[in-house]
This record gives structure tokens, sequence and C-alpha cells, in this order.
């Protein structure tokens, strides 16, 4: 035979101590006097407001024990304050929260290699998705003067370039050189690998190494600073501190600032 508890007080009338529930965005309760069940979409001074399945609204004030969340009783309350959001972007740039992505421009910059897009990615990306502008890398330059080619630029899809080790007399500016137009701009650092563009003191060692001429420069940094000689997991080990515009050098933020506004110029 079922037994039956003699108490017949409806669950969200008893005196049982109920748990606090945040009335967070999304969660999904039902009000117990009328079995209104929704989502909370928004949470005032003592008010809480649900959309049901077929997009209908009701408002009910947060009480006591009012609510069941799976079949339990809650009392909701508001929610604690969210934290604080940041007020600019890794770059420095004012932050806009809740902005949405720019259709990408026609425009594009190009890097030499997926470090170098990774690494403006890490600190231009915000900015970058509001201008709408795409960045490329290109595994190296040598056949820069057909890539610009191809790619046509023209007034209203102007072409940046970011090259490695732009310095009188190197091998890189010999082939930027070659290329002209007003609606491409080619800058660069002095560095011989971007690596080098991310502060010692952010990575933790006292400086880049001087690799000798001839040797993969970064399986080279590798063995001078006692890392495995795995450039993978090493760069990974490098980007991982990289936070903000204040872990790079500014002979690469000035640059890369240079080719957002080129390409972004009306």
């Amino acid at each position: 035979m079922r037994s039956y508890n003699p108490d017949l007080t409806p669950p969200w009338k008893r005196s049982a101590p109920v748990p606090d529930v945040p009335a967070e965005a999304d969660l999904v309760v039902e009000e117990v006097s009328t079995g209104f069940c929704g989502a909370v979409i928004r949470c005032e001074a003592g008010t809480v407001t649900l959309e049901d399945r077929f997009g209908k609204h009701r408002v009910f004030p947060m009480e006591p024990r009012g609510f069941l969340l799976e079949g339990r009783v809650v009392t909701l309350v508001r929610p604690s304050a969210a934290p604080a959001r940041p007020t600019r972007t890794a770059s420095g740039s004012v932050a806009v929260p809740g902005a949405r992505a720019r259709v990408a421009r026609a425009g594009r910059i190009y890097v030499e290699g997926r470090h170098d897009a990774e690494l403006v990615e890490r600190v231009w990306g915000d900015d970058l998705r509001i201008e709408g502008v795409v960045v490329e890398y290109l595994e190296g330059i040598d056949d820069l003067p057909s890539i610009v080619a191809e790619f046509a630029p023209a007034a209203d899809a102007r072409l940046g370039i970011l090259v490695d080790h732009l310095v009188p007399g190197s091998k890189e500016s010999r082939i930027a050189a070659r290329v002209s137009s007003p609606d491409v701009l080619i800058v660069g650092h002095p560095y011989i690998d971007v690596w080098e563009a991310v502060k010692p003191s952010s990575v933790g060692i006292p400086g880049w190494p001087t690799v000798p001429h001839g040797q993969d420069w970064k399986t080279g940094a590798c063995r001078a600073l006692g890392w495995p000689e795995n450039t993978g997991a090493a760069w990974q080990h490098i980007l991982s501190h990289v936070h903000t515009y204040k872990d790079l050098e500014p002979a690469l933020l000035g640059r890369v600032e240079e080719l957002i506004d080129f390409v972004t110029a009306p």
C-alpha cells in the first residue's frame, strides 16, 4: 500500500529552507502560483521578467519561495554585479563591448608567416574585426612583386605589408624596393624574426640571443636559451606571455598601426 505524507501543504508554502538562486539570464524557472514557465530575460529591483517558448513575457515579483527550478522550490534573487568589462583592447584602443565584426574590406594586410599573423591577432584582433581588416600570411616574401600584382591593389582595395628584417642592404629591403604602387604600403621591423619583437622581459629571459649567420634563427635561439629545439612549442610559450601592446617592442607597434591606418583610410 502506498503511504501518503499527511502534510498536504504545497511544497512552495512549507517552512523548510529553500536555496537562493541568482536570476541569471536564460535561467528557466516556473512561477509557483501561475505555472508560467520561462527563461529569465531581465531582472530589476524586486521583479523578474520571464519569456516562455512562445515568446510571451510576464513580470513577477521575486518573492521568497516563489519559483520552481527543475521541480525544486527556490527563491530568486538579483544576480551580483557583472565583472567590469575592460575599457581598452589589447592594443590600447578604446574597447567597444558587444560590437560586431564588420564585413571584410577589400583591402588586406599581409605578413610574412603564421607567427607574425598570430601575434598581430593577439594584440590587434579586436581592432581588426571592428575595422573589417583581414590579415593573411605569405610564408615568406621572395615572390612579393607577383603577389602584389595578383592582388591588384586599388584606391578602394589597399594592401599593407609587414616585412621582417626590413633594414638597409637586406634581402628583404631589395625585394620590397621592387614594389611601387600608391595603394601599397610596405613597412617592417629590424628583427630577423618576429619572436624578437616580443620584449624579453615579458618572456622571462634576459635578452634574445645572437644566432650565428647561416643557422636557422628560431632553432638557434631555442638552443641558446636552453629550450627544447621545438620551434612550434617555443612559439606557443612566447605567445602565451603576450597580453597587451606593452609586451611588444615599439619598432613593431608603430608599423602595425601604420598598416591599419593605411588600409582603412577613406
